[in-house]
């Protein structure tokens, strides 16, 4: 149950699509406003199955929390953070893991 002392959490879930030919990965990342991280996962956890179920994607059973530290978000705000350790240069990490070429993407 939450109240006016919890903080907002952003939960990064991840699900796989396997209908319509393809079969493409989708890292969705929702807020949830909880008295602590333990909570927080538990809650986008139960609503990333009820979405995996809705979608009729398949739910992969990760969930990564970020504790924004903040009880009221306000434009530029983070929500989200994750350090990554790697000792690829710039533009391979980058190809590596966000610019594979596979993304379903506006890149306006």
């Amino acid at each position: 149950m939450t109240d006016e002392s919890d903080e907002w959490f952003a939960v990064r879930c991840l699900f796989r699509w396997t209908h319509a030919g393809e079969e493409p990965y989708e890292e969705r990342i929702t807020l949830w406003r909880a008295a602590d991280l333990g909570e927080a996962l538990a809650l986008a956890e139960a609503e990333a199955r009820e979405y995996a179920e809705r979608a009729e994607v398949s739910y992969l059973g990760l969930a990564q929390g970020y504790a924004t530290g903040e009880k009221e978000l306000s434009p530029g705000s983070e929500v989200f953070s994750l350090l990554r350790d790697s000792s690829l240069p710039p533009a391979e990490y980058l190809e590596r893991h966000f610019d594979t070429g596979g993304e379903h993407q506006d890149r306006g």
